[in-house]
């Protein structure tokens, strides 16, 4: 650890392990009730579980995010943040409006928006958590006056994410209308900002775990950034297929859906590239499996399912069937979750002063385990999919009868699922089991390095 002001990374990613290993135990009891008959259908019905399971994931990806930029900065920019007590502040705000948020779930308060069904008193608490977190990295930045290219696509992905939340705080009272500007929020999150902010974290960890050239890593940052805008933007228009939009969108979300697993590759080929050039050479090896290996999922997650998903003649027949979460759960897993947990893996023996480099085997056990799970789940949720379709769509047989009929394939993705939560509960207890010790702060002899006392305000 470079800056003391670091250690603030550290209490958001044990937040984003709590939000993960309750997001996870939902998501296992959610796909029990697929087996039926189901005890809790009274108290915790499917439609309260799923919207749970999935904004628990919004937010602990989010609060990982948080966390690595809190680290990323003071070192790209050498110096330390603009208010450590702020960044406190904005994470004790976003706890208690994450808590209160799915409390209000099991009493059905929310704003029926899938994905987005926070209350509007939360939504306007994540605005205000938002600015309170892009102010004090604007401010870090601007006082170090250091601004790297890393830094400028993490900021921009942030900055951009905050702004494309703003249409959720709008009240539409025709669902159709209210659902066309919703993509506007969830499409360009997770394929177009949050990609922007998983291409920088994976520069910055690709540069310190390969010994990567930083000019030759950035110029890729700028190519995958070109690439996301080309076609992650207008490749929304995959979405409004079913919304009564005009009929050239399903000519132009069909061909720029094609065009999204493009910067998909590329990130799997500069982290391959940059791998191959140096070796391990990095005593971290844990990291770099995490790093590497969320370029390459991302890519089949991401890119080639969503490709094989989104494709006009196909989604025609696969939207709003189990072939969704097939791509949702690969491609979420893959390119944020994975990266999230790179940090994590990067940073801890850091902060963590008896945790070494190499890790245990207990960890890459938990690696392994959970892209095992994840990749059994993945073809679960696609095996069910795709006898779902056939049955339903083109049999025409009814909703139940077909439920009754791939059942074999939820005690499949159950399985699999118990798989994949075994290696996230390996991971939370490794993060757990060590505690951190931030005195242990390293001496910073470069160039331009801003005086870290006269920067942290504790």
């Amino acid at each position: 650890m470079k800056y003391r002001s670091q250690a603030v990374a550290y209490w958001y990613f044990a937040v984003a392990m709590g939000l993960f290993g309750l997001q996870v135990a939902f998501g296992l009891l959610a796909a029990t009730k697929y087996l039926g008959p189901d005890p809790l259908i009274n108290l915790v019905p499917f439609d309260v579980m799923k919207v749970i399971h999935t904004n628990l994931l919004v937010v602990w990806v989010l609060t990982g995010f948080m966390g690595g930029t809190y680290w990323i900065v003071p070192e790209e920019s050498r110096a330390e943040l603009h208010s450590v007590k702020l960044a406190y502040l904005q994470l004790g705000l976003w706890v208690v409006m994450g808590v209160s948020a799915i409390i209000g779930y099991f009493f059905r308060w929310g704003a029926g928006t899938k994905l987005l069904e926070q209350p509007l008193p939360h939504k306007i608490v994540i605005v205000v958590v938002m600015l309170m977190f892009l102010y004090n990295v604007f401010m870090t930045i601007r006082r170090s006056g250091r601004f790297t290219t890393t830094e400028g696509v993490l900021l921009g992905g942030l900055f951009l994410a905050a702004l494309l939340y703003l249409p959720s705080l709008i009240p539409f009272d025709n669902y159709t209308l209210g659902t066309f500007y919703r993509w506007w929020t969830i499409h360009l999150w997770v394929e177009g900002c949050w990609e922007m902010i998983q291409g920088s974290m994976l520069a910055y960890l690709l540069i310190r775990l390969t010994g990567a050239d930083r000019e030759v890593m950035e110029k890729w940052l700028y190519v995958i950034v070109g690439l996301v805008f080309i076609s992650g933007v207008i490749g929304t228009a995959h979405h409004y297929y079913w919304l009564g939009v005009p009929e050239y969108w399903l000519l132009t979300g069909g061909f720029f859906s094609a065009l999204e697993p493009a910067p998909l590759v590329g990130m799997a080929i500069y982290a391959y590239s940059a791998l191959r050039r140096s070796g391990l050479a990095h005593p971290n090896t844990l990291a770099t499996h995490w790093t590497v290996g969320s370029a390459v999922y991302t890519m089949f997650g991401a890119g080639l399912l969503g490709l094989a998903h989104t494709w006009p003649t196909v989604n025609k027949w696969t939207h709003g069937t189990l072939i969704t979460p097939m791509h949702g759960h690969a491609a979420f897993f893959g390119a944020y979750a994975m990266i999230v947990l790179a940090m994590i893996t990067y940073i801890l023996p850091q902060v963590c002063r008896d945790r070494g480099d190499e890790g245990r085997p207990s960890d890459y056990w938990a690696f392994w385990l959970q892209l095992a799970g994840m990749f059994g789940m993945t073809l679960s949720f696609a095996t069910a999919g795709i006898g779902q379709v056939y049955l339903e769509r083109i049999i025409g047989l009814g909703f139940l009868e077909t439920q009754l009929k791939i059942q074999v394939h939820f005690l499949m993705l159950l399985a699999a699922g118990t798989l994949f939560a075994s290696g996230v509960g390996l991971f939370i207890w490794n993060f757990f089991r060590y505690r951190p010790t931030f005195d242990h702060v390293v001496t910073v002899d470069e160039p331009g390095a801003v005086p870290r006392a006269a920067r942290a305000t504790a």
